[in-house]
């Protein structure tokens, strides 16, 4: 009021000396119309003078332009024009003719007052009179004799020291003082309970200048209205004699405080449109439920409500579609933010952030949820608290923190409640009005929104991670002569699910394969095709089918999926035994190996393009991994930043795992720790390996030379062997199984190279060869001379194969070990 007061001064200073004298808009038998119009010419406040004057009812005039309901067409160019001017800060006086609503044109005298409105917005406040009544009424007060004493309109007369020097009756009834306890005091004296101070420097300032100051503002309490707070408009002007000696300041004052009462309604309102435009565009930016329900929080506190909650249903929460609340059950609600404006010592009095609170069926919370309409209390006292709150021990913090006004919303989606919002006053001194629940229903309504799609996005985030879980390793089998650890990190910032996968294969010969993949994008179709590749990887592995060859295949699978479907995948097999390491990459990043001195290095690999390309060939690398030494395989989320070269991350990475020794779960935390901030862009896949000792009792290998004494020499190192290691049950379908293999490569492959005996989860019977042939069982046409050899080696193993090597083959039978062992 302050600010506008002074914008109004100063305008009227800049048009004064050719102003005419004040006007008589308060006079109570002439209609003062006010209207408010935004910068489009669009009506925001009319009055009820406004409608008595023109015959346009307010329910047909705010929201209309103003222009075509009052403008005839004719004038409308030159009224356009004159608006322009005035929003651009030139204020007008002057008649206008408008347009009555039964068709007529009504004479007005007008004063237009360009305002600054919320952030700044320009907006016009117009005031008008009827020019035949304000005639009128000038020409009746014209010839009434005492016109200063018998005046309506308040009017008094300060001397250069701004002491009351005269005053009207009207005045003084204004005041409520009588007229002779002014004389000789100052404003300040007479009326302690307005702003004395502001309006006695405007008047020094007319006694300075000489200029008249119209409209100036004045507020507060007089002893004539104690209870109620009026405003008063002001015109001034200074008093001299014939030879100009300045004599003090006469005064004009009349009651707006209707029009003031408007004025602030029509604040208020903005204040309330800003409020809600706002929280439009700062609620919902995330599909995070307790982010969404603080950013609730922050738009009202401390603008709207000097404490605010909100509480959502444990359904809700956890991402499920809430039930129908029950007649005749309570309901249980979490905290999920709190907020106030100062420290008032309510926050420890309510529930706290993830804290939960019951609320029986007969509790006006309950019922208000279970109606869907806001439950407000605009005075709170001890009675009302303890109906409202949960616990009576919470109803003595709430009362010595000043609760007095309380109003809870329902949080509604789609005609289901989710939760409840509260908003308490305190400090604020104005009850909840039914302007203030509109309000607060319409931000709710607007928060609900945004949460009821965080619910619906963590419960199909959910879904898909559970599906993406379920896709990846269970459980990870011990495997000898190794020791594996593995990470793996969905994205915290996509959206979406991803398409990284990770697999520990275990082979047959204590061999297994460590597989890696990244399937490019997100979401449901990536993790669906990782699934399937993950699949058919693992499937080929178990084929015994050396790693390129597991990615040609793989690559003709990807390609079958369909278009787009591409990704980078990495397959190592280990042998334990010669520790051997045969790596093959689709476009995946090189692995990277730790020594046992600490070095680490990049391992270089034949290049290769990602899956999903079709008729590429891939390339193997064989290394050795020696004892004590680390492999990492990894996705491109855990070395991969915005802003930075890859190979930065790939060095970083190499820095972290090298130097002082750690057992491979602290080597995965501080790779993690090193490379990943705390929301990642990416989904992380990670596997670790270090090669192991392989005990002696483990392994036992004999070189076969020579023709006709090989079987039984293999017969007799079988025997030995499993004597040794307490396996003496299985000596006899031992031999005879060696026996087979071995006879088979004498007679078929040119002669057998070297048997291996390997004990892990099953005893592995191992024969190489250089043959490239592998033995098949044939059909029984076709065993009349002999062959059945295979046969009998199926019937006694738990399972067989055969894998190429580089120099031949390996034909292998698995049987199980005794339990115990």
């Amino acid at each position: 009021m302050h600010g506008f007061q002074r914008s109004h001064t100063d305008r009227a200073r800049q048009g004064a000396p050719g102003d005419a004298p004040p006007r008589l808009e308060g006079h109570p038998l002439v209609p003062l119309a006010t209207a408010l119009v935004d910068g489009s010419g669009r009506i925001l406040h009319w009055s009820e003078d406004a409608e008595a004057l023109t015959g346009y009812p307010a329910d047909e005039a705010v929201g209309a332009l103003a222009a075509p309901l009052l403008v005839p067409e004719s004038e409308r160019p030159r009224v356009v024009g004159m608006f322009e001017k005035i929003m651009a800060g030139r204020g007008w006086s002057g008649v206008f003719s408008v347009r009555h609503r039964d068709g007529r044109l009504v004479e007005l005298e007008f004063r237009t007052y360009p305002i600054a409105g919320p952030g700044g917005v320009p907006m016009l406040l117009a005031t008008a009179s009827s020019v035949l009544a304000v005639r009128q009424v000038e020409g009746d007060l014209a010839v009434l004799d005492g016109f200063f004493t018998q005046s309506p309109i308040g009017m008094a007369v300060y001397d250069a020291d701004l002491r009351y020097v005269r005053l009207n009756n009207a005045l003084a009834r204004i005041n409520g003082v009588p007229v002779a306890d002014h004389i000789g005091r100052r404003i300040s004296e007479v009326l302690p309970g307005i702003n004395s101070a502001e309006i006695e420097a405007v008047m020094r300032q007319v006694l300075a200048t000489g200029r008249p100051v119209v409209d100036a503002r004045s507020h507060g309490r007089t002893p004539g209205d104690p209870r109620r707070d009026r405003a008063w408009s002001a015109s001034y002007f200074r008093l001299e004699d014939a030879g100009g000696r300045v004599l003090g300041v006469s005064s004009s004052i009349i009651d707006v405080s209707e029009r003031f009462q408007a004025e602030a309604r029509a604040s208020r309102a903005q204040e309330r449109l800003a409020l809600l435009a706002e929280a439009t565009a700062g609620i919902g930016t995330t599909l995070d439920l307790q982010k969404t329900a603080e950013e609730l929080i922050a738009a009202v506190v401390p603008r709207f409500a000097d404490f605010a909650a909100v509480d959502l249903l444990d359904p809700v929460l956890r991402g499920e579609e809430p039930s129908e609340l029950a007649p005749d059950r309570g309901v249980k609600l979490r905290a999920v933010a709190v907020g106030e404006a100062y420290e008032s010592g309510l926050t420890s009095a309510a529930d706290s952030v993830g804290e939960t609170t019951e609320y029986d069926s007969r509790r006006v919370y309950t019922e208000c949820l279970r109606s869907g309409r806001p439950l407000v209390r605009s005075h709170v006292d001890e009675q009302i608290l303890t109906a409202l709150v949960s616990d009576e021990t919470r109803v003595k913090p709430g009362i010595d923190a000043g609760i007095h006004s309380y109003l809870m919303v329902p949080i509604m989606a789609r005609g289901m409640v989710l939760g409840g919002a509260e908003f308490v006053r305190m400090r604020n001194p104005e009850p909840f009005s039914t302007a203030d629940v509109a309000l607060a229903e319409e931000l709710v309504a607007r928060a609900a929104i945004a949460l009821d799609n965080a619910r619906l996005y963590r419960r199909e985030r959910e879904t898909a991670l559970t599906l993406q879980r379920s896709l990846l390793p269970q459980e990870i089998h011990r495997t000898l002569g190794l020791e594996i650890a593995y990470r793996y990190l969905p994205s915290s910032v996509v959206s979406e699910v991803g398409g990284d996968w990770f697999d520990v294969v275990p082979l047959s010969c204590g061999r297994v394969a460590l597989v890696v993949g990244d399937v490019m994008g997100h979401g449901i179709r990536a993790a669906a095709t990782m699934g399937q590749l993950r699949t058919v990887a693992r499937t080929l592995a178990t084929l015994d089918l050396p790693p390129e060859q597991v990615l040609t295949r793989l690559d003709e699978t990807a390609t079958g999926i369909g278009e787009g479907q591409f990704a980078t995948c990495i397959c190592a097999v280990y042998d334990p035994v010669d520790r051997t390491c045969t790596v093959a990459a689709a476009g995946h990043l090189p692995p990277i190996i730790v020594s046992p001195d600490g070095t680490a290095k990049v391992v270089e690999l034949p290049p290769g393009v990602p899956l999903g390309v079709g008729g590429v060939a891939f390339e193997s690398t064989e290394f050795t991994l020696p004892e004590g030494a680390l492999v990492a395989l990894y996705t491109d989320g855990l070395v991969e930043r915005r802003g930075q070269d890859i190979d930065h991350g790939i060095g970083l990475l190499c820095h972290t795992l090298a130097g002082r020794a750690r057992t491979l779960e602290e080597s995965c935390d501080a790779a993690l720790a090193a490379l990943v901030a705390d929301a990642s862009e990416d989904d992380i896949a990670m596997i670790m390996a270090r090669a192991l000792p392989v005990a002696g009792d483990r392994i036992a290998t004999l070189a076969l030379e020579g023709t006709g004494s090989v079987p039984g020499m293999a017969r007799r190192f079988t025997r030995s062997t499993l004597s040794h290691w307490g396996l003496g049950s299985l000596v006899d379908i031992a031999e005879l199984t060696v026996s087979e293999l071995v006879t088979n490569a004498l007679l078929h492959a040119g002669a057998p190279r070297r048997l291996r005996l390997f004990r892990d989860r099953t005893l592995t019977i191992e024969v190489s060869d250089a043959g490239g042939q592998a033995p098949r069982i044939r059909s029984e046409a076709e065993q009349d001379e002999g062959g059945r050899g295979m046969h009998l080696v199926s019937e006694l193993a738990h399972r067989w194969g055969t894998r190429p090597t580089r120099a031949g083959k390996v034909v292998w039978a698995e049987l199980e070990l005794p339990l115990g062992r």
